[in-house]
């Protein structure tokens, strides 16, 4: 008894040891926020000596939270951020005692970790929240005193946000804390993304470090950022952090406390200070996935501002070599190239540096010795590998390229989430014709290339003012990322051409913006919503890069951070195009208002303040004016006979929604015999049901089509919904018979081969591709289109989606009979449509414009339908004139003809800039515009208001298109030679 008495004793001294020590050692918080774990600190007090044998003491272990009692020790953290880095942490805390843990050397560090993540569906039911009077009553209180500056308006609305991602962390915080995570969700909100705040503590020698980011990086977010505390020497004794949605994606908030090693306080402005802004927000562009992290930044080889620039010059020398040598320069030769030689990578990132910061500059004599050192490094490179030596030099000569043809760059911004560089286009002489050789030959106006964490891709225009979409390809798989990264700097330069062959009927010039969104790393089918919280990251990030350096102050780039070597106003107007959901296009308009972009929310055009291509179609509606015209040529009346129509893009899409759409409504006897999505394709010998199409289009994707509805001999092939038969993956065919539907399922080869088959094979009299990928058909596959009899599958085709047919498939399918109408003639409304949007943003206020909306809408499609009758008719006058012209062939020449007008007759106003509002040219002025600005003299007056280069123009515009669709080519041409002759021999 007395031996059993005296173990009591000794376990019970040990526990009030224990219970004193952790008292005494660890702060007083720490146990607030650890009342809703009893059974853990109870574990704690007893157990704490055990981590003299043992490394870790779980404290608790469930489905939804783990808390670890750990020796530490460099690495403990990401020792066990490792075990679990594909789990979504909501909630971390941890702690680390003041002194070393009793009869040991090192200190007690405790992790606690919950995942338990809401949804953004979890948090839209805000309001309904009821709030206990009490906790609301000190939380404002402590708000009041501790953050005057908080907008009360938003406590209400934040707080019950707050309670529904974490409830019992809102009860067991102290009102200080929660007022603290309510200050930082708010001040992130209003701060484009980011929030960084340093503030002292009664320790002076310990600092709070608040750091907030709207729609982290999902995965290891948290171990990047304890190493770069841990990187710029600064010890964390306590960290806190919260990752809640606010209904519409994530936001991090974390409060960690922190002391330098060396003993220095970290103060807001000390350079301390700015190199852990540089490297906090870096956070959000270079990914831990990266080599460039992994080998040089984990090991000081580079900051991590360097490493993100190395990834950027990756990304630029691949893209731009691949596209015509893939073999050649393909991502892992590029990569290798810069990671296998990091000094030559460092030696770039110093002859960058020295021509963009702000304190150096070229005009600086340090750049010119550092560029001429970096020249001699790139053209002595040499290993003694021939081939290979080769290869990198012409890598590292791109890379050269890039940074002495940067114009301006947001690199030295410390707000920014991607990058911009601004180039001169020369660039592309410079690469030259080995690397060029396979682009249209044109060089643009501009090009801007992007970079981000998960993604990069260009912005190419080919005039000052120029408009064009927002395109983001979503790779969800490596080759995927490989295939579109080797290839998309020449489809974003096509696309972008083809935008300025198309934009001729209208005062801007043709652009694209194409981005390559890398979620190759979301593999599981409950990782969509992430997808789309990291498209927007890419495309919020892309828009606040593009604003650092566009917006400008008589013509200069406003931020100080920007060394800006063009030095002029660059009106650029985008729209949306793949992947631009509804919210971010109303969120790209109001940040560039709220920044003061010259051209506010007319930056980006289908707005809720603007005409919205989809719901009005204004694309379809040129599509089917031209195709209406193209088959009268033919010989039939789309509104009166019958005719057959086969269509990529489906009833859900834009494009092929809306000329379905007006198909139904207008062609009694259209018979739809193919429709082809990303969801499903439909083949009907007798056309699809009218009614059953009718009930999905502009509502839901072609596999919410009724099998039953189709007619015999139809079936319908679901790219969607297919499954697993062991290793094989299966694909689901319904087929109407005489009998009723069966259904079968089919392999991937057979799927693919009837499915990728079908836009060549099904027999139809007219052919409307409204989307689908860039050159399905090519030179390789374009004989697929002629059936055995060798006649074409379709008559005429006319192109709805951009760059479908390439242009050695639109020759050879022509030279068989088919007529085409190419996709810079036929789709060209939508982006007409947008150029009047951005002209109704300037001139009217978002208020008139809504109360118009219907009218100026009304007139505007009037416009639609007079530039694509004008265009379509003059195309087909000109061949039935000369029968040997293609009818591609004179939709390019029309195209180059309003150009080369728009060009002299943009010159010629901007060296006479007096005569823009001199009555002739202002009734030109006029013409342009839609019937409602153009009649009301309140709105007409208002055009002397319009930027100057915008009446340039619109004049070009106007006066350049209706001296080719509507003048007389001979009798202009003797009008110019009579006032020749009149003022030289009069």
């Amino acid at each position: 008894m007395t031996s059993k008495a005296n173990v009591r004793r000794s376990v019970a001294s040990e526990l009030s040891e224990n219970r004193k020590w952790l008292k005494e050692q660890i702060n007083p918080y720490f146990f607030t926020s650890m009342q809703d774990e009893p059974e853990a600190l109870v574990l704690l007090e007893r157990e704490l000596l055990s981590l003299k044998s043992n490394r870790r003491l779980i404290l608790a272990d469930r489905d939804k939270s783990l808390i670890l009692a750990r020796v530490n020790e460099p690495g403990s953290l990401y020792d066990s951020l490792r075990h679990f880095q594909d789990r979504e942490i909501s909630y971390a805390m941890i702690t680390h005692s003041d002194g070393p843990m009793p009869g040991m050397s090192q200190a007690l560090e405790i992790q606690r970790f919950e995942f338990d993540r809401k949804s953004n569906d979890d948090i839209k039911a805000w309001k309904e929240v009821q709030l206990p009077q009490g906790l609301m009553r000190k939380t404002a209180a402590e708000l009041r005193a501790t953050y005057p500056e908080f907008d009360m308006k938003e406590f209400d609305r934040l707080l019950k946000i707050l309670w529904l991602n974490n409830e019992s962390y809102v009860k067991v915080a102290s009102p200080l804390r929660v007022a603290q995570v309510l200050q930082l969700l708010q001040k992130s909100s209003r701060s484009g993304g980011l929030y960084l705040h340093v503030e002292p503590t009664p320790d002076v020698k310990i600092s709070r470090v608040h750091f907030a980011v709207a729609n982290p990086p999902q995965k290891e977010f948290l171990l990047q950022l304890m190493e770069v505390f841990n990187r710029l020497d600064l010890g964390v004794n306590r960290a806190y952090c919260l990752t809640i949605s606010n209904g519409i994606h994530p936001y991090f908030l974390g409060t960690f406390l922190v002391n330098r090693r060396s003993g220095e306080v970290l103060e807001p402005g000390s350079e301390l200070y700015r190199r852990l802004q540089q490297e906090l927000y870096n956070t959000q562009i270079v990914s831990t996935k990266s080599y460039t992290y992994r080998e040089f930044v984990t090991n000081n080889v580079m900051t991590g501002e360097e490493a993100s620039l190395v990834n950027a010059f990756i990304a630029f020398c691949h893209t731009n070599l691949a596209h015509n040598q893939p073999d050649r320069f393909g991502l892992d030769d590029v990569q290798n190239a810069f990671h296998a030689h990091p000094e030559m990578s460092l030696q770039l990132v110093k002859l960058f540096k020295a021509r963009f910061d702000p304190a150096i500059t070229e005009s600086h004599p340090l750049y010119a010795s550092i560029r001429e050192e970096t020249v001699r490094a790139v053209n002595d490179y040499n290993t003694g590998h021939r081939y290979l030596d080769e290869v990198r030099r012409a890598i590292y000569r791109c890379c050269l390229i890039f940074i002495t043809h940067t114009l301006k760059t947001n690199f030295f911004v410390l707000e920014k989430q991607a990058f911009a560089f601004r180039l001169d286009p020369s660039y592309l002489t410079e690469l030259g014709p080995a690397f060029t050789a396979d682009l249209p030959q044109a060089l643009p106006f501009r090009v801007t290339f992007f970079f981000s964490r998960f993604g990069f891709g260009y912005h190419i225009g080919f005039s000052d003012i120029a408009r064009g979409g927002w395109r983001t390809v979503i790779a969800r798989n490596m080759d995927d990322f490989i295939t579109n990264s080797n290839t998309i700097f020449r489809e974003n330069f096509v696309l972008a051409h083809t935008q300025h062959l198309k934009n001729k009927d209208i005062y801007e010039g043709g652009s694209k913006l194409v981005l390559i969104l890398d979620s190759s790393d979301l593999q599981r089918g409950g990782e969509r919503q992430m997808e789309n919280w990291r498209l927007y990251k890419l495309q919020h990030g892309v828009t606040n890069a593009f604003l650092d350096i566009f917006v400008t102050d008589n013509g200069v780039a406003r931020s100080p951070a920007v060394v800006d070597y063009y030095r002029e106003d660059e009106p650029i107007e985008l729209g949306p195009d793949e992947n631009m959901h509804d919210s971010m296009i109303e969120n790209i308009a109001r940040i560039s208002k709220r920044r003061g972009y010259i051209l506010g929310i007319g930056i980006m055009s289908s707005k809720e303040v603007g005409i919205n291509h989809k719901e009005y179609g204004v694309t379809s509606t040129g599509v089917v004016k031209f195709a209406e015209i193209t088959m009268a040529e033919l010989g039939i009346d789309i509104y009166r006979d019958p005719f057959s129509v086969k269509f990529t893009g489906g009833p859900n899409g834009d494009v092929a929604g809306n000329a379905m759409r007006i198909l139904l409504e207008r062609a009694p006897q259209v018979a739809i015999k193919l429709i082809l999505d990303g969801t499903a394709a439909l083949c009907d010998p007798e056309g699809a049901d009218r009614k059953e199409l009718g009930r999905i289009v502009l509502q839901q994707d072609l596999d919410a089509f009724d099998p039953q509805a189709l007619h015999p001999g139809g079936f319908l092939l679901y790219r969607s919904g297919s499954r697993r038969d062991g290793l094989r993956e299966l694909y689901r065919k319904v087929s109407k018979t005489n009998e009723g539907l069966r259904e079968e399922w089919i392999s991937t080869d057979e799927f693919s081969r009837v499915y990728a088959g079908l836009p060549f094979t099904v027999k139809s009299d007219l052919f409307i591709p409204a989307g689908g990928r860039p050159e399905t058909i090519d030179k390789d596959n374009w004989q697929n289109y002629l059936l055995p009899n060798g006649a074409p599958s379709a008559g005429a085709i006319v192109e709805g989606a951009n760059s479908f047919i390439t242009p050695e498939a639109r020759v050879q399918l022509q030279k068989k009979g088919v007529i085409i109408m190419r996709d810079a003639s036929a789709n060209k409304c939508g982006v007409i449509s947008s150029s009047y949007e951005i002209i109704a943003n300037l001139l009217l206020t978002e208020t008139e414009f809504m109360a118009h909306k219907e009218r100026y809408v009304q007139d505007v499609l009037e416009i639609l339908e007079q530039r694509a009758a004008d265009e379509a008719r003059l195309i087909l006058k000109r061949h039935r004139e000369q029968p040997g012209l293609l009818c591609t062939e004179i939709s390019d020449a029309l195209s180059g003809e309003i150009n080369e007008q728009y060009a002299t007759i943009y010159r010629f106003f901007q060296n006479r800039p007096q005569l823009c509002l001199q009555p002739i040219y202002r009734k030109a002025i006029l013409a342009h515009l839609p019937k409602m600005l153009r009649e009301e003299p309140k709105y007409a007056k208002r055009i002397k208001n319009l930027p100057q280069k915008y009446l340039f123009a619109i004049l070009a515009a106007e006066i350049g298109s209706s001296l080719v669709y509507r003048g007389d080519r001979e009798a202009d041409f003797e009008s110019t030679l009579k006032g020749h002759l009149m003022r030289m021999f009069s």
